[in-house]
């Protein structure tokens, strides 16, 4: 048994010449697939639901774009600091395999543990939220309708995934048509229908309004909108083009997200006005119900309860595979380790990740709004594992100084730190100026120690 466990923790070691020689994925994607993917990953059904929450934190229009720009230039920063990261250490397991290098097992492990229960069920459930919030604006079910709707969404993609019936590429690439079509439309509104007016009497409210000064909120809300180009880690090691162009996929990924988010919020801005905005649950479909009537409003409810769905089932479907990657890591996990041969899925992973998203859901039945309350939940956990990804590219420079990157952040040490110091307030904001649910995420996070003392206790048992 100890030559064994010796064996086990040879092949895990972090050093990272072995990480090389064990890993070595097929290069399969071009720049375009990755530019695509990109882009896909991060304009999800979110720029349809945080908008109104932004708008509620800032006191001007002009304050409202400027936080959406600054959006896009902290995610060019944080892009090119991922662009050394991904193109120095390719690897599938992307944030994992960085924070692993970075700080070890331990810290690692507890990234694993906060995906699982924090950051890819968080994400879900206020996916499901989404959904939940523009299917009542069909057909309300009472006064939890978006709590139900939500539980249902959940409840349908996770078995649908676990019998193995996974949606095809076809449909798949149908559907998020149906997403890009939906926000050309919505621009389009704006573009035609939208009052200049609105715009510029927004400038500065009077102190009656409803809205209420918060920079830092606004911006987790906007970078909320903008997350998930860092999941761009996980494909670097398939990229057949080169390593710098990752950097290109990034960089222009992000050019075209800022593009596209400017322009939508444009026009929700011109055609709602901040207040409206603000106090709007459905923000695209009142856009259109203003501009063309409830028919086009219902429209536009379909493609983003699709769209909610879409990216709903491909966070469940990527989750249920981390998650399943721990399980086969970590000993205190094993029974997410299994992979179910007969319907070829880690079974138990959706099962678990299900049961998880479920009771995140219910925690919507306590609060004003369930989407919000997921934000609160995920966020600071979130910035926490993303500042020490910044902090560990600092690490990586010493630890590793003979790796040669085909990319080096330029300006070394300055954006890194602004990185780093800009994803610090966001951990700060997201605790400070949240409720409880920020609360309780954290509470989880701090759970996760108790399987890692577990995990070290096997250890030393199987020596």
């Amino acid at each position: 048994m100890k030559n064994l466990t010796k064996n086990s923790d040879t092949v895990k070691t972090d050093v990272l010449k072995d990480e090389k020689a064990t890993y070595k994925p097929k290069k399969s994607l071009s720049t375009t697939d990755a530019i695509a993917l990109i882009v896909g990953l991060v304009v999800g059904a979110g720029i349809f639901k945080t908008p109104s929450l932004v708008a509620g934190h800032v006191d001007s229009a002009a304050g409202f774009m400027g936080v959406w720009v600054l959006g896009g230039v902290f995610s060019f920063i944080g892009a090119l600091c991922y662009a050394e990261l991904t193109t120095a250490y390719p690897n599938a397991g992307g944030d994992y395999h960085f924070i692993r290098l970075s700080f070890g097992r331990k810290v690692a492990f507890l990234f694993a543990w906060a995906r699982m229960s924090v950051i890819q069920t968080g994400s879900i459930a206020l996916l499901a939220f989404i959904f939940g919030d523009y299917a009542t604006q069909l057909y309300a079910l009472g006064d939890y309708s978006s709590v139900i709707y939500a539980a249902l969404a959940i409840l349908i993609l996770t078995s649908i995934n676990i019998l193995g019936v996974n949606m095809g590429t076809g449909v798949q690439k149908i559907l998020t048509l149906a997403e890009i079509v939906g926000i050309l439309l919505l621009i389009g509104v704006g573009v035609f229908y939208g009052s200049e007016s609105v715009v510029s009497g927004a400038e500065m409210l009077d102190n009656d309004s409803i809205l209420n000064t918060n920079f830092g909120l606004a911006m987790v809300f906007v970078l909320l909108t903008f997350g998930g180009w860092n999941e761009a880690a996980y494909i670097s090691a398939e990229l057949k083009s080169g390593k710098k162009q990752m950097v290109r996929a990034l960089l222009i990924g992000i050019g075209i997200i800022t593009l596209l988010y400017g322009l939508i919020n444009l026009s929700y801005l011109k055609v709602l006005g901040l207040e409206g905005m603000a106090t709007s649950s459905a923000i695209a479909s009142d856009m259109m119900m203003a501009s063309l009537g409830r028919g086009w409003a219902i429209v536009i409810v379909v493609l983003v309860a699709i769209a909610a769905l879409t990216s709903a089932n491909a966070t469940i479907f990527t989750g249920a595979r981390s998650n399943y990657a721990l399980g086969r890591d970590f000993e205190v996990f094993s029974a997410l380790g299994n992979w179910n041969h007969d319907l070829s899925v880690p079974k138990m992973a959706f099962i678990v990740q299900g049961v998880v998203s479920l009771s995140l859901v219910g925690l919507g039945i306590f609060s004003r709004d369930g989407f919000e309350t997921m934000v609160e939940y995920t966020a600071p956990v979130f910035w926490f594992f993303f500042l020490l990804t910044g902090i560990g590219l600092f690490i990586l420079r010493v630890k590793y100084r003979a790796q040669k990157s085909a990319f080096q952040v330029p300006f070394y040490p300055v954006l890194p730190i602004i990185f780093c110091l800009t994803s610090l307030y966001l951990l700060y904001s997201s605790v400070a100026y949240t409720g409880w649910g920020a609360l309780v995420g954290i509470g989880v996070l701090i759970i996760g120690f108790f399987p890692l003392v577990l995990q070290k206790n096997k250890k030393l048992k199987s020596k």
